[in-house]
């Protein structure tokens, strides 16, 4: 009897009902798409960082494992050097040039990157052969619109498209070594070196003996980095994270109090006739706690499928290197929060409905 008046009095007003299930869908999409492009583009980032087939990394001195490169302050001479150390069978460097956003153009070696990764895999195209060839990613070459025979400008020069490859290689954008080193004013030097070993299971112990051989690199093996690649390890991304989560709690409270407070101004009528037949508050209070669980439970299912719509608008129009992911263990998280959240926004408009005295309650127009 409960549940059916429960469910005729939220379709007795469809569109406060339809609002309130909309405000916590979006305070649910909020939270989730944020969760999901966070650890979307950072686990893209490992995923292409493994596809270099490289054990160690080794950075400039002074940078830090996740400090971004804009600069290139290794001698080109280094992977020689490096490729002479024990268990070291192939080494090659890179430079890298920050684009806008979280894109860049990293030159490469094309040899030798193709022997350390296993070589691109192309859907178009094939390998740079002049220096303002360019080869980029299928993601990339999609969101650009670009075909095998384009051009395209960036950092002030036009590139030819050649070939367009199967993403996680590394990078997005890829260019010839020698060229990009001349076109940024960089020539001989390296902005990263990638060491592939003749056995991966011995990369710790090489980074011990690389660290104390070369002290002020940061040297780390390839695991290591793309585990650091994670929200956790990012405070600032992770304090970000938590702060839009609790703007959303926020809004998704109020539009609950509201949608619950106006209810029981509506209802008052309605209440004091429960009253007056001897309903208990706990009756009421029951009454009201039930519609708004049913209206956080609706706006958490509609938030869920909305972020596979964010994820199509991400797909599609987003600017390049975010990727969203669907990230199910925050479900039951986020269900929780809209639903706990939204109890407390009722539990005020509550009140006041059991505290009515009946026989003002009847009297009210």
């Amino acid at each position: 009897m409960i549940n059916r008046l429960t469910l005729a009095n939220l379709a007795h007003r469809p569109v406060r009902t339809a609002l309130s299930i909309l405000a916590i869908a979006v305070e649910v999409t909020m939270i989730l798409t944020l969760v999901g492009v966070s650890n979307g583009t950072l686990h893209e980032s490992a995923r292409r960082a493994r596809g270099s087939g490289a054990d160690i990394l080794v950075r400039p001195p002074g940078s830090s494992i996740l400090s971004s490169l804009s600069s290139s302050p290794m001698s080109d001479k280094l992977p020689d050097v490096f490729s002479k150390e024990p268990h070291v069978v192939l080494a090659t460097g890179t430079i890298i040039q920050p684009l806008e956003l979280f894109d860049s153009i990293t030159g490469l070696d094309m040899e030798q990157f193709s022997r350390m990764s296993g070589g691109f895999h192309f859907l178009e195209g094939g390998l740079p052969v002049q220096d303002t060839d360019m080869i980029v990613d299928e993601p990339y070459a999609r969101e650009k619109h670009l075909h095998v025979g384009d051009t395209l400008t960036l950092i002030s020069h036009q590139w030819h498209i050649t070939g367009i490859y199967e993403p996680g290689k590394l990078a997005r954008i890829c260019v010839k070594l020698a060229a990009l080193q001349n076109f940024t004013g960089n020539p001989h030097h390296l902005s990263q070196i990638y060491l592939r070993l003749d056995d991966p299971s011995k990369a710790q112990s090489v980074v011990d003996t690389l660290r104390a051989k070369y002290p002020g690199y940061p040297i780390f093996t390839m695991e290591y980095f793309t585990s650091m690649l994670s929200v956790n390890s990012l405070g600032l991304l992770r304090n970000f994270t938590y702060v839009v989560i609790g703007i959303a709690m926020i809004v998704g409270f109020i539009v609950v109090f509201m949608a619950m407070y106006t209810a029981v101004l509506e209802r008052t009528r309605e209440i004091g006739i429960l009253k007056a037949v001897g309903s208990s508050s706990a009756l009421i209070l029951g009454m009201l706690m039930r519609e708004t669980l049913l209206l956080a439970v609706f706006g958490t299912i509609a938030g869920i499928l909305l972020t596979y719509l964010t994820q199509w608008l991400m797909l599609h129009f987003a600017p390049g290197g975010l990727y969203q992911e669907t990230v199910y263990g925050w479900w039951p998280i986020t269900a929780g929060i809209a639903i706990v959240g939204s109890l407390i926004g009722a539990v005020v408009p509550g009140i006041k409905a059991v505290r009515q005295d009946a026989t003002e309650a009847l009297s009210y127009e």
